[in-house]
């Protein structure tokens, strides 16, 4: 059976962070909405784009430099979301929580690229 994208923990795991967002950004007024609310969605969204993205590249150094994009992402919307709070826009419960999945995603996506380091390593050999 072949390895494919959504059997990727790291990937399920940024797409449902992603989801959580949208559904949250949903319920606010149009002016937070459509500032901040959109930053906010695109940098999650992105996550989980830049690990498919890379994932279908043929190169395993193009997957690893969408990996460095994701993760970029990944820290683009721990700030967005610490504006969000800051402006009373999310509860301090929720802030913690979306932040804790985002640390779960970041130390695996540490993971996954380091594998993907230890592969492209084995190639050269």
């Amino acid at each position: 059976m072949p390895f494919i994208l959504e059997d990727l923990e790291v990937y399920a795991l940024s797409e449902k962070i992603g989801n959580e967002i949208w559904k949250i950004v949903g319920e606010w007024n149009s002016f937070a909405k459509f500032g901040l609310g959109k930053q906010l969605t695109n940098s999650a969204d992105s996550i989980s784009a830049n690990i498919a993205e890379g994932y279908g590249r043929y190169f395993i150094k193009e997957n690893i430099n969408f990996c460095f994009y994701s993760r970029g992402s990944l820290m683009e919307t721990k700030s967005w979301l610490k504006k969000a709070m800051n402006r009373e826009l999310i509860h301090e419960k929720q802030f913690a929580d979306l932040l804790q999945q985002l640390e779960t995603v970041h130390r695996k996506l540490n993971a996954y690229i380091k594998i993907l380091q230890q592969n492209l390593h084995k190639q050269k050999i």
